[in-house]
């Protein structure tokens, strides 16, 4: 399969999937990688806690603006990431098009990636080091 366009996605769109757009951007430069949320936090930024992860990994994400995800996202992506195994049978079965490229960022760990909004930063930090592992993970299949 010829990726050019992945997507990204989580419940808010304000934490998970921005960081990891974020890192598969810096990773993958020349690819069109977008995110957005199932339930998403339509026009907030990416959260603070979010942001301060990115900016240790030099990573400027405050231009991030939530976004709701939508069957054209869908539609457009070669490849779906998802958070978490329910994540993935809900878009499954809202948009079955979409099956065959929904598959979880922690795919290769066999891992969900825990949703770190509200938590403290420590869970952030912990969330955006499983995050860089399962980006790197994805290296050899993007």
């Amino acid at each position: 399969m010829n990726i050019k366009n992945v997507l990204v996605v989580c419940v808010g769109n304000i934490c998970r999937s921005p960081m990891a757009e974020y890192l598969l951007k810096q990773q993958h430069p020349n690819l069109r990688i977008e995110s957005a949320g199932i339930s998403g936090m339509i026009g907030h930024a990416a959260d603070d806690k979010a942001q301060l992860c990115m900016r240790r990994l030099d990573i400027d994400m405050s231009t991030h603006i939530a976004k709701k995800l939508n069957s054209e996202h869908l539609k457009q992506a070669d490849l779906i990431l998802v958070m978490s195994n329910n994540q993935q049978k809900h878009i499954e079965q809202t948009w079955p098009f979409a099956k065959g490229k929904v598959f979880r960022l922690g795919h290769w760990q066999n891992k969900n990636v825990p949703d770190p909004y509200q938590h403290d930063q420590a869970f952030f930090d912990q969330t955006c080091l499983l995050i860089q592992q399962c980006v790197t993970d994805w290296k050899n299949y993007i």
